[in-house]
Parts: C-alpha cells; structure tokens; sequence
C-alpha cells in the first residue's frame, strides 16, 4: 500500500515524489528537443526549476541516456566554460513510408526528425497489393541497412496511402491501387515490427508535412489542395489534423459537381498536344508548352485551374483557412496556376486566402508519415515518463 500523510486538507502519498521527479525530467527533455545545446542555469531559468534540482535531474539524463554532453571546446580564456547538453535524439527512429501509385518512398528519422536514410523504388500502377508489399518491404529494408538498424530500433511507423484510411486502417471507400482495398498496411508490417504502426491518407499526410517543415509552418488554418492527375485535399484546422468520423474529410471531389475527377482531362486533351504523347507526360508537356507561349496550352491550364477553383472555393467558402497550400506534382508549374486559381477563387469566395506552392515536393507525403510517427512517440514518451531509452510499446 501507498502511505499517505494528511496535512490539513492536503494529501500527499509516496508516489507523488517519483512522479514530480519524472515531470521535472521531461520537462528538461521538452527544453532541450529541437533547441541548441543547453547549460544547467539555462535549463534551470528555462524550466522554472532550482539550479541545484536541475542539475541532479540533468545528470539522470544523461546516465539514462536520453541526454549528451557537449564538452567545451576550449576556445574560452577566462574560467572553465559551462558543460553543455543536448538532447539525444538518436536514442530512438522512425518511418514513413509513402506507397503510391508508380512509387514507394520510405524515409528513416531520429527523434528530431532528421532524416538519416531515404529509399525510393519505383513500383507499376498496376501491381497487385502483394507486388505492392514486396516493394513496400524493400524500401523499409533499404533504410534500415542504410541506417544500420534493425527492426526493434525503430519506436513508431506511419504509411501514407492513396484514399481515405478508415477505422481498420484500410481504404475501403476508394483507391486507385488495385486491390488495395482489402489491404492492411499496418498488419502486414506488424509481422516484422512491434512498435506502434499507422495507416493515414497521403493528402492528409502532406498538410502535416507542410506545416511542420514546408510552406504552411506559420499557419493553424491550412487547406492542403493535392494538385496532378489525381485531386484531394488534407484540412489542418487549429493546428490539427481533420480526418473526420471515417476518414474521408476533405474528400470533396467525391462530388462529380466540384469537377475535380475530370479537371485533368482539360491537359490530356489540349488541342496543340503531339501525337504519341502518353497520359502520363500529356500535363508536363502542355505546361511547359504554356511557358513558351502556345496559346492551346495557355487555354487549357486556365480550364483546369477553373475546375480546381470549384472544389477549392468549396473548402475555403466551409473552413475560412488562413492559407491554401497547392502541392502534387502539378505543384512544379505553380507559376502557371497560382494567380489563376487567386482570381477564380476572388470570384466566389468572401475572402480569399494567401495561396503558397508547396515547398516540400515528392517527398511532402513521407515526411509528413515521420511527423505523425514522431506525434505518437512523443503521446506515449510524454505520458509513460522518462527511464532509459526503451520503445513506448502499444
């Protein structure tokens, strides 16, 4: 039993001492996580606690594992210079993994998000969900061996995929891959890792990234627009991700009125296009046409940008974002689309937004799979407490 000790009205018990212990010492690890090397005065003025507790507190840190010195260079000429510390932040990695429709990208991180192994290998749209996995499997083992690593060092794992991510972890509404429906990212993964695994959707995953490390990071409000032969959009209100009750918010093109399934065909039929190009290359080429001045080119990226605008004016008109990010491989050419969409979106909306390109490119999906890897390391680290660098399990 827990001995409890009555004082008036207050009542203390035994354990509130090792719990005040381990609030003090995250406290010290949130000061030092993503912040220069620290000293024991600039922590203690920082955290609000004595010099002397911080210290004590420090030292545990350190011999636990979860901080490193940082011994002083020597260069001072008057005095010992102060020890300073820094958060370990290879005590423990991450993985995002984005599986699309011609590609697979994984991306390995340590706890401050760094990227310390990056594998891309491409995959054909129409590969069946076991091809898919093979690749998936691939990629994952590539940043590991990179990283040197096995899987029992890695603390938490998100996969980013086409369509919306439902309860279960699978996209049973819609996506493009074949047969993906019926498949579990998160179990199949599970056979080889024990840490905590997500499924989340890649548009979703985008507007994370960009608010974390891209065109969004000092917006709270942002609609992300996925911008290329495939249209969605991830919502972040509040600083937080909107998934809705199954998954599917921000699906808006689900409704054929917004004209979002169709708005690429306006590229793929631009009437200047050569014979023998493929869908694949139809938009590249009538953007780069539309730079040069081809006036069936210009023509077509306005109908497109004005199919887009409807579904976005849609979303801007419900959310009243602070910004619009446009990303996707569209994104490349959003010298040709920016000031189209302002101006259709001047048209109906009662307000329109500050309207940014993404800044993050391909990689938006798989950085934004490591941002909620590191969001669920970060709820189990910060609610379990602090003793030595072991994985939070689920």
């Amino acid at each position: 039993m827990t001995e409890q000790v009555t004082t008036g009205t207050l009542v203390t018990t035994g354990t509130d001492v090792t719990r005040m212990r381990e609030l003090n010492a995250l406290s010290i690890v949130r000061a030092l996580r993503g912040n220069p090397p620290s000293t024991v005065t600039e922590l203690a003025t920082r955290t609000g606690l004595s010099r002397p507790g911080t210290d004590v507190i420090v030292q545990g840190l350190v011999a636990d594992g979860w901080l490193t010195v940082v011994e002083p260079d020597g260069s001072s000429v008057v005095g010992r210079p102060a020890r300073r510390y820094r958060f370990n932040a290879g005590a423990g990695h991450v993985l995002g993994v984005d599986v699309g429709a011609h590609k697979v990208l994984a991306m390995l991180a340590d706890l401050d998000g760094t990227v310390a192994s990056t594998s891309r290998l491409p995959v054909g749209p129409d590969a069946d969900p076991a091809a898919r996995l093979a690749v998936v499997d691939a990629a994952v083992d590539e940043c590991l061996t990179a990283a040197g690593l096995s899987p029992d060092e890695i603390w938490a794992i998100t996969v980013g995929v086409t369509g919306p991510v439902d309860a279960s972890g699978r996209t049973t509404l819609f996506t493009p891959l074949p047969g993906w429906a019926s498949v579990n990212p998160a179990e199949h993964l599970a056979a080889r890792f024990s840490c905590p695994i997500q499924v989340e959707n890649d548009c979703k995953l985008a507007a994370l990234a960009e608010r974390w490390q891209g065109a969004a990071r000092d917006a709270d409000d942002i609609v992300y627009v996925l911008a290329g032969m495939r249209t969605g959009a991830g919502l972040i209100i509040d600083g937080t991700l909107r998934r809705g009750y199954g998954g599917a918010a921000g699906e808006i093109g689900a409704l054929r009125a917004v004209r979002w399934l169709t708005a690429p065909s306006h590229l793929e039929n631009c009437a200047s296009l050569p014979p023998g190009i493929d869908t694949d290359n139809a938009a590249a080429w009538v953007f780069n046409a539309a730079r040069s001045g081809d006036k069936a080119a210009r023509t077509a990226v306005r109908r497109y940008t004005r199919d887009l605008a409807v579904g976005t004016a849609a979303l801007v008109l419900t959310l009243d974002p602070q910004v619009v990010i446009l990303g996707g491989g569209f994104s490349r050419s959003a010298d040709l689309i920016l000031d189209h969409l302002a101006r259709e979106l001047a048209r109906t909306c009662l307000r329109v937004p500050e309207i940014r390109a993404s800044t993050l490119g391909a990689e938006s999906v798989a950085l934004g799979a490591l941002r909620l890897a590191l969001n669920e390391v970060d709820a189990r680290l910060f609610g379990m407490g602090l003793s030595t660098p072991a994985a939070p399990r689920a």
